[in-house]
């Protein structure tokens, strides 16, 4: 009896059992290859998901290695044919995070050792799914074997086992998002840029590529700079030549670190010619170079060299010794400014703030304490005081020839700090490039900008005799100093402005009409009634002058000055709809401490044609303002690869992809660009 009930229960475990299991083909080895097993495992789906799952199951000896689904520069992808009544439409795969490796010298995508990979069936599962697996596996040979295969799901059910081993495998599998924050990818010559930016910080960051069509992506470099992963491919086609321009398609890539990954999908944004990571090292050396030199040129260093000229000429006796330490003290000024900028930048980067060139001119405190210098600075140009140090250190600072070389010294710091709200040729992308380079690079760049814009003055340190060159000391000094303070109180005024960005128009206003008064005040005290009145009427008519001239500018007879561009505001969305709707697009990012940004706005996009160009129907303006801290805007610059304003870039049916221009705009360059985008009417 005790027998009989032992059997019974055995047939019912049996029965149980069996209904129990997944289908499952065992391991399948072929006699051709020995070095690889797979194995097929499918569960019914329920009738409520309408769905099959399957389990493909690879077994690899050590030292062989097969595909992801893009392998690479070589290799094929393993695939199925389905035999009747699945078809391929049916089927989605789920591809685990690969790994890289080198076969033949190409590098490749892949597995090796033990892979899962999960897949999926739509609809009603058949009773039988059967087909043919094609593996490729390789070492220092690559082998191709076939293994026809049938799973029997009608005595399957469901599987506490098969559903674990399911999970685990999907868990393996990159997710949509969770690992990086923001991800950009640009092409330019041949190469491919790939930048992502996680908070936590990388440790071991690696990317997959998708396989592009008649294109082939080489093997990645990998740089880490904190919380950026910076990636450069170099791109081919499919024979190894010269590639196509891969700009404007979507790029579809896995990102990983450190047992996560995410998968991604990235339209390729052109760049331009001098975009960061786009040029040797040694070439943006150079840039920063010639961009700290015309630095020189540009209007907000204007004043400063005019305090430079009214130093030379308080010099009594203009030997060649003392004009070159008082230019080499300022010299030093300057480079000494930009490596702390490199030190300011080091710190924002490590405290996770915005990255840009003049963003402090977002900060009302500093803008106040460059207020403040300037007013000074002013006062002291208009002889309104004097600094008399006491006896014995002037007789001792006379004696060691040294005097007021921290004057001096002060003069060069000065002048980079207004050089900063300009945007010269060459300085943006030696800034952004600096940005998003390792910080010995940050700091090398920097110390370049300075030597650049030092460049004018180490020369007259060389040669003094260029300074010597300046008329006899006389009485024209005092009217040219007081031009120069006129020019000084102009900037102090100017940065007086930008403080609306920060209080009301009332107290700027107000604060404005106290500086004036106190430095009426004291010029009355000092030079007396008469001068300041005459001085005080030329003021008025030169303003009046100045009035009358944009009047003139501003009527049927001149030059428009008058915006009637449709500004929108700047978005990604913004562009991408206008682009959706075959409509032309220009983008200008500006700031109202950004004095490069005025001389384009003045200069040409309130050009009469310009602004013509600009408001026909088939163009959409948008604009930004960087004036204040904008997280939107500060994400849209650096996925360009820039850094500073002023930034204007035109996109079209025929530009898809966008064209940066030059930070100082022309009419002409702003109208091609436009027809350029638009092709053929």
């Amino acid at each position: 009896m005790r027998s009989l009930f032992r059997a019974a229960a055995g047939c019912l475990l049996m029965l149980w059992l069996h209904t129990g299991y997944a289908a499952d083909t065992g391991w399948l080895q072929s006699p051709q290859n020995t070095h690889a097993k797979v194995r097929l495992q499918a569960q019914s789906a329920d009738s409520s998901e309408q769905e099959t799952r399957l389990l493909l199951s690879v077994s690899l000896e050590k030292g062989w290695k097969t595909y992801w689904r893009s392998p690479g520069e070589g290799g094929i992808a393993p695939s199925v044919e389905w035999q009747k009544p699945v078809t391929a439409q049916q089927v989605k795969w789920f591809w685990p995070t690969p790994a890289r490796f080198d076969v033949a010298g190409m590098t490749t995508q892949g597995y090796h050792d033990d892979v899962t990979l999960p897949v999926t069936l739509s609809g009603s599962a058949p009773a039988i799914i059967a087909g043919t697996l094609t593996l490729p596996v390789c070492s220092n040979v690559c082998i191709l074997t076939d293994y026809p295969f049938s799973l029997d799901l009608s005595s399957a059910g469901g599987n506490a086992d098969f559903a674990r081993q399911f999970a685990a495998a999907m868990g393996k599998v990159p997710i949509p998002e969770g690992l990086a924050d923001n991800v950009t990818a640009g092409y330019r010559a041949g190469v491919l840029h790939i930048a992502a930016h996680r908070e936590q910080g990388w440790q071991n960051p690696q990317v997959f590529t998708d396989t592009l069509e008649g294109s082939s992506l080489g093997k990645p470099v990998v740089r880490v700079d904190g919380q950026r992963a910076l990636f450069t491919l170099p791109v081919t086609d499919e024979w190894g030549d010269k590639a196509q321009d891969i700009s404007g398609k979507t790029l579809s890539i896995v990102l990983s670190d450190n047992g996560l990954a995410q998968q991604i999908s990235l339209d390729v944004s052109a760049l331009p010619a001098d975009a960061p990571g786009s040029i040797a090292l040694w070439q943006v050396a150079l840039m920063a170079l010639a961009g700290g030199f015309i630095l020189n040129l540009m209007p907000c260093v204007l004043p400063v060299l005019g305090m430079k000229l009214g130093s030379i000429l308080q010099v009594e006796q203009r030997n060649r010794k003392s004009i070159r330490v008082q230019f080499l003290a300022s010299s030093g000024g300057i480079i000494t400014s930009f490596l702390a900028l490199a030190l300011l930048m080091t710190l924002l980067r490590y405290t996770n703030q915005t990255l840009g060139w003049g963003i402090q001119f977002q900060n009302p405190w500093f803008i106040g304490l460059m207020v403040l210098v300037t007013a000074v600075f002013t006062a002291n140009l208009l002889g309104l005081f004097e600094i008399n140090l006491p006896s014995k250190m002037t007789t001792r600072l006379a004696t060691h020839e040294r005097s007021g070389l921290s004057g001096h010294f002060a003069e060069g710091a000065f002048a980079t700090l207004l050089a900063t709200p300009c945007s010269a040729p060459f300085l943006g992308t030696a800034v952004a490039f600096a940005l998003a380079a390792p910080l010995p690079v940050l700091w090398g760049l920097f110390l370049m900008l300075g030597i650049g814009m030092s460049l004018p003055w180490l020369m007259i340190a060389l040669w003094p005799g260029l300074a010597m060159c300046l008329p006899r000391p006389g009485h024209w000094m005092l009217r040219l100093r007081l031009f120069l303070g006129a020019l000084m109180l102009s900037a102090c005024l100017w940065l007086l402005s930008l403080m609306q960005n920060h209080f009301s128009a009332l107290f700027v206003a107000v604060l404005a009409g106290v500086l004036l008064v106190m430095l009426f005040a004291l010029s009355l005290r000092r030079y007396g009634l008469r001068n300041c009145a005459l001085t005080a009427v030329a003021g008025a008519l030169l303003a009046g002058a100045a009035m009358v001239i944009v009047t003139q500018f501003s009527g049927a007879g001149g030059k428009q000055l008058r915006d009637d561009i449709a500004w929108q505001p700047l978005s990604e969305e913004a562009i991408q709809s206008a682009l959706a709707a075959k409509k032309v697009v220009f983008v200008d990012v500006t700031a109202d401490w950004c004095v490069t940004c005025k001389a384009n706005k003045y200069n040409v996009l309130m050009s009469e044609d310009v602004q013509k160009a600009l408001t026909e129907n088939d163009v959409v303006a948008l604009r930004g303002d960087w004036t204040l801290p904008s997280k939107p805007i500060n994400e849209f610059l650096q996925k360009r690869g820039s850094v500073a304003v002023p930034f204007n870039q035109i996109y079209g049916p025929h530009n898809p992809a966008g064209e940066i221009l030059s930070p100082l705009l022309t009419r002409d360059a702003v109208l091609q660009g436009l027809e350029d985008a638009r092709g053929a009417r």
